[in-house]
């Protein structure tokens, strides 16, 4: 008896790990049960996206095992026919199951995918809750930076490093960038992640319908300091958040100039949540167009110039080395040698914000899966940075 008590331990020991299943009541299934709207959606078509693979899976596996048992060699009462190799009926059944669950697949991913579309401006913050023709989106414009997120509120006048506070029930329009590599921007209780990256803007609309504090990161490695790359989320009602505006105002640290984002840009790691009581208003554009530096070319200006035919014999020097460089030939190396380093700015007009291709109106109605919206009436989805400018 002694000798088989360490045995029967050993086998005990095997099934400990069950015994911390109860423990995981406490963890939070943020992607199936968020606080938004988009990302409830999005969890849902996940659930049913699973469930419909499900019903071919189980009963495959199941029968596995059935025909493992019933036609195990010991049975001497099953079936024993060595000479069959075809059933139609059995063909059909095989085949046309998984071919349902295909089609069901490819028809929900084909809806979804259009219905929510990041890009596509909401048109609801729940279900059977329309957003009223009047309400406008609240605008946050994020970069990504080494290796932190910088928000910046072009309506409230206000930036804050490693903290975004949105209200409640309010579609969010997000314009997104980064300062030097490939970022990947997700707030999973809110919406889907997407690309932040150098040179380009991508866009996200989401909604909060709950209250609360939540995790944002980077979900695209890019460095030394990426695991650090976090930052808290509010989600507060709309008196709360005006009182944070304000508090950022009356607190912050002062104006975040083209000056002080230089600085900020540096790369850092663990940077503690910073806030700035006013902000230049086109600081966003600046860094989706390369060119925070003064005397820096931006790059709807060189767009411009390209779709003029070029700068001709006369430019040759200008664009020779045009390779973006960081530190380097970002305009830091004065107006004296800059046909060297790095292309020099023109005098250029900024789109009115009235213009930019997102602050068109469109439909809000929600598609329904039938048909899509005419091309003619779609939203426009070009970038900022790929409108051509005038020049002067």
């Amino acid at each position: 008896m002694p000798s088989k008590l360490p045995l029967f331990l050993a086998r005990l020991l095997r099934f400990s790990p069950l015994a911390a299943l109860p423990l995981l009541s406490g963890c939070g299934l943020v992607v199936l049960d968020p606080a938004g709207d988009v990302a409830r959606q999005q969890g849902d078509l996940i659930v049913l996206s699973t469930v419909l693979m499900l019903l071919i899976i189980v009963p495959v596996m199941a029968l596995t095992i059935f025909f493992a048992w019933r036609y195990r060699a010991a049975n001497k009462e099953a079936t024993y026919k060595p000479d069959w190799d075809h059933s139609t009926q059995l063909e059909l059944v095989i085949w046309s199951a998984p071919l349902l669950i295909i089609i069901c697949l490819g028809a929900v991913t084909w809806v979804a995918t259009h219905l929510l579309d990041p890009y596509r401006p909401l048109a609801r913050t729940g279900p059977g809750q329309v957003v009223a023709a009047d309400v406008k989106p609240l605008d946050v414009n994020v970069v990504a930076l080494d290796w932190k997120w910088l928000f910046i509120y072009p309506e409230q006048g206000v930036a804050t490093v490693n903290e975004l506070a949105l209200p409640v029930n309010r579609p969010v329009r997000f314009r997104i960038s980064s300062s030097s590599v490939m970022n990947s921007f997700y707030v999973p209780a809110l919406a889907g992640q997407i690309y932040a990256m150098p040179g380009m803007e991508t866009k996200l609309h989401g909604v909060f319908d709950k209250t609360g504090t939540y995790e944002g990161f980077s979900a695209n490695y890019s460095g030394w300091g990426f695991s650090q790359m976090r930052f808290k989320v509010k989600s507060l009602p709309a008196t709360e958040f005006d009182q944070w505006v304000a508090e950022a105002k009356a607190t912050g640290e002062g104006d975040l100039t083209r000056t002080a984002y230089l600085k900020l840009e540096q790369p850092s790691q663990k940077e503690p949540v910073r806030r700035f009581a006013a902000v230049d208003p086109e600081l966003f554009d600046a860094v989706v167009n390369m060119c925070v530096e003064p005397g820096k070319m931006c790059m709807h200006d060189m767009m411009s110039i390209d779709a003029r035919g070029g700068a001709g014999v006369a430019g040759i020097g200008n664009v020779r080395s045009v390779t973006y460089d960081k530190l380097a030939a970002r305009g830091t190396a004065g107006l004296a040698n800059w046909s060297v380093r790095y292309v020099a700015a023109l005098c250029s007009q900024q789109m009115p914000s009235a213009d930019r291709p997102d602050a068109k109106p469109v439909n809000p109605a929600p598609l329904k899966g039938e048909g899509l919206t005419h091309p003619d009436k779609a939203p426009e989805r070009t970038a900022l940075n790929a409108v051509p400018r005038k020049t002067s």
